[in-house]
């Protein structure tokens, strides 16, 4: 039985997913890896950026000539101070959260800075308090479980109850790993690619990962709508 939410935050939480790869991918060309924004989202969309600046350095034969991901948090920041916004309909289903006991937390490949400051600049940040993790925390990032061991371990809350919304191959992957139920969200990942990843459900809008969660939540209160009785 599913008994607690969790969300990756860029693409799912805030809108940052298609700034962050226009930068990844101008970054990456200046490295001397001729990269588009498509590239980028199929190479490096829900990595941590120290792994895809290994990944580069890898490519290259050598370590890249400037220091990447400094680079990539000050031009996203930049960016994402004047331009970002809350993903749409991800309010509303954080509301209904909110009036539930369902437990909710974030699981990022963002850095701690990253992910404080989009969910701040969004007015996300008071929906989650301290249940924010990161996978500069870990061992190792998505695909691996280990930001979602993490999670899943900081709200009390054993990995196979929870449901992550996920909207990278890589993080559908890492959820998987750690036995979480997992819907994709697919926005720019193709539904095919989250799937072949290991989603159990598809999406295309928060109002379906509603729907989704409707039928899928167990608590004590009741299900999202705030009815009395709990779903089977």
């Amino acid at each position: 039985m599913i008994r607690a939410a969790v969300f990756d935050c860029d693409g799912v939480l805030v809108d940052s997913e298609r700034i962050n790869n226009e930068v990844l991918a101008d970054l990456a060309t200046r490295a001397g890896i001729p990269t588009s924004f498509a590239d980028s989202v199929h190479r490096y969309m829900g990595r941590s950026t120290p792994e895809c600046v290994t990944d580069m350095e890898n490519a290259l034969g050598c370590p890249i000539g400037f220091d990447l991901a400094a680079e990539y948090e000050r031009l996203t920041l930049q960016r994402q101070r004047n331009d970002l916004q809350a993903v749409p309909g991800v309010r509303d289903l954080l509301d209904r959260l909110a009036h539930t006991a369902v437990p909710v937390c974030v699981a990022s490949s963002g850095t701690p800075d990253e992910i404080t400051s989009r969910l701040a600049a969004t007015g996300l940040a008071g929906y989650f308090g301290t249940h924010c993790y990161s996978a500069s925390a870990v061992a190792h990032g998505k695909p691996a479980p280990d930001v979602f061991l993490l999670a899943a371990e900081g709200i009390g809350v054993d990995p196979a109850d929870c449901v992550l919304i996920e909207d990278s191959p890589y993080g559908v992957q890492g959820g998987k790993a750690a036995g979480m139920t997992v819907i994709g969200y697919a926005t720019l990942a193709a539904p095919s690619t989250l799937r072949a990843a290991g989603a159990d459900h598809i999406v295309t809008s928060m109002a379906e990962v509603s729907t989704l969660l409707e039928t899928m939540i167990i608590v004590a209160a009741g299900g999202l709508d705030g009815s009395a009785q709990p779903h089977p």
